[in-house]
């Protein structure tokens, strides 16, 4: 699957995932009014609205870019109706021709750590048939647990074709409170980033590996580090936009081909009609806010890379 990302981002010329994060406050009030009044003032009525708002902005920027990124716990705080409407949200995307990256940052052992990939990557048997859960092509991992953790992951992609992005030094603020403490000298977050690296060797595509990295666009200086640690490992890049980054932070994240690397953007799209720059729109044509966010975006990440010489 790493091998179709890449397609899909030299295809778009956007190495660009929207994350599909939706909560209360950024879903209209006409797609909630509508919900409500067919599915009631409650969590299914809540699910309806999203489906219906990730469809819209889905619709609006599926030519413009290659994937996106639903994050599973703003579907999960609505139970059982959340879980469908983010499984109703991948085959849409899915159907869309999009790449979807599970943001679902599972980390455990064993066959807990195979269930969970199996459920989000792979399939079960049942009376010789076989199920799938929630189809992703990617998904991220949390590597607190070691090789235990992430090795379940990787044999579930190896059989499926499929990938999963290990988070190495994360966006927020408060990431370096264990991801830089020094081990011999060192932050945590090389460590990690090496073994992602040494993970990858083993699952490889044509020239970037299964096994990917999350890295905060937040900390540009330890991305410059950790793209020399990991040639070959895509890295998807969270904190554009409205956790601070912009297109000039970004490009030591990428190699000197222009690849290796994938930007996450999400309220700074989906809920850009909220922002000042793109009021004008207003709230029915929240689709098309998302869409020029994302061409400014494109424009933003081009310009940052072309004086990079990338």
């Amino acid at each position: 699957m790493i091998n179709e990302l890449i397609k899909k981002i030299k295809k778009t010329g956007a190495p660009i995932v929207v994350g599909l994060d939706p909560t209360l406050k950024l879903i209209p009030k006409h797609l909630l009014e509508k919900a409500y009044k067919e599915y009631g003032e409650n969590p299914e009525g809540v699910a309806q609205a999203i489906v219906e708002y990730n469809r819209g902005i889905v619709d609006a920027v599926a030519d413009l870019v290659p994937a996106v990124k639903p994050q599973i716990a703003m579907y999960e705080q609505f139970g059982i109706p959340g879980l469908i409407a983010y499984q109703k949200t991948i085959q849409y995307c899915k159907e869309k021709g999009l790449v979807v990256i599970g943001d679902i940052k599972r980390g455990d052992i064993g066959s807990t750590s195979e269930a969970y990939a199996v459920g989000h990557l792979g399939k079960v048997t049942i009376g010789g048939a076989d199920y799938r859960g929630f189809e992703e092509d990617f998904a991220t991992v949390n590597p607190y647990l070691g090789s235990d953790g992430v090795k379940p992951f990787m044999e579930v992609c190896r059989q499926e074709k499929r990938g999963i992005f290990v988070l190495v030094k994360t966006s927020n603020p408060s990431s370096g409170e264990f991801q830089d403490q020094k081990i011999d000298g060192r932050p945590l977050y090389e460590l990690v980033g090496e073994k992602v690296a040494a993970w990858g060797e083993d699952l490889m595509g044509d020239g970037y590996s299964y096994v990917g990295a999350v890295v905060g666009a937040t900390y540009p200086e330890e991305g410059r580090i950790l793209r020399k640690l990991m040639p070959r490992t895509y890295i998807l890049v969270p904190g554009y936009g409205a956790q601070g980054g912009k297109g000039a932070d970004l490009v030591h994240f990428f190699n000197e081909d222009g690849l290796g690397a994938i930007i996450n953007s999400s309220r700074g799209i989906i809920a850009a009609y909220q922002q000042e720059k793109y009021a004008a729109y207003g709230e029915e044509n929240y689709a098309d806010a998302a869409r020029q966010a994302v061409l400014d975006m494109k424009t933003d990440i081009k310009d940052a890379l072309d004086a990079a010489g990338k």
